[in-house]
């Protein structure tokens, strides 16, 4: 795969805890225009993967490119590209919703016309247009979600990072967010995220990553890791690679 086609470049990525190693020599890229579901058990090291490669944590090993910038060389330049939606983000409470939004795309340099006119289409399509005023410690925690989703693409990312991006959304959001991140990658984004709802990964992953203790067990296409290690469904997949580790907790249970 040429320079030009990758979005996401990790190359022995590790990350050392003390004696604990929670990412071992984590090797893989992502292309543009794709949407990666990078899938493991709780405590694998999905989320500390994601955070070294949005800068707030640094590797112990290795380097990470996105859109061809390293990541820990050049961190502004390559934070300019990223968006970045945490499982638990944080939001200032006693900012309105449109406050929030404004205060995001200056924080961004987006020019003050085009946050407008991206907070009322991005309000409308999250159905946030009655909350304008609202203080963000008075929304749901699902409008609090919708609100992130809006903010995060005002700058118009070339790559995004989403960790658990349904946790607690009503079915009606999680189409709308399912249907937007696959419009996005139509249109050339980059997408990496997390979750635990494997039929959804199932649904809308271009490829597969699947890790486990810190190491990369699976990668590639729901048909070639159906090919390679059996199983109709991901769930079935991801059970045969994963469950061994869900069997030594069952049998530490007293009977």
């Amino acid at each position: 795969m040429e320079s030009k086609d990758v979005a996401i470049q990790i190359e022995h990525f590790t990350k050392k805890f003390g004696n604990f190693t929670a990412v071992d020599d984590l090797s893989l890229s992502v292309r543009r225009g794709e949407l990666f579901c990078f899938l493991g058990p709780n405590g694998a090291g999905k989320t500390t993967t994601i955070k070294m490669l949005t800068g707030l944590l640094r590797p112990t090993l290795g380097s990470a490119h996105l859109c061809g910038i390293d990541i820990h060389a050049e961190p502004v330049k390559a934070k300019k590209k990223i968006g970045y939606i945490p499982d638990m983000p944080f939001l200032y409470d006693r900012l309105t919703t449109t406050e929030f939004f404004r205060f995001t795309g200056e924080l961004y340099g987006v020019d003050e016309a085009a946050i407008e006119s991206g907070l009322e289409e991005a309000f409308l399509l999250f159905g946030l247009m009655e909350h304008q005023t609202a203080l963000i410690k008075d929304l749901s925690h699902g409008l609090r979600q919708r609100l992130i989703y809006a903010t995060t693409f005002l700058h118009e990312p070339e790559v995004l990072f989403i960790d658990e991006p349904l946790i607690g959304l009503d079915p009606y959001t999680i189409r709308l967010i399912k249907n937007l991140l696959r419009r996005k990658v139509a249109g050339g984004m980059s997408i990496l995220l997390t979750t635990h709802i494997l039929p959804v990964a199932q649904d809308i992953a271009d490829r597969i990553g699947i890790i486990s203790r810190g190491k990369l067990i699976a990668l590639g296409t729901l048909q070639e890791l159906r090919d390679t290690h059996g199983g109709d469904t991901l769930e079935d997949i991801f059970l045969s690679l994963t469950g061994e580790e869900a069997d030594a907790c069952l049998s530490s249970l007293p009977s």
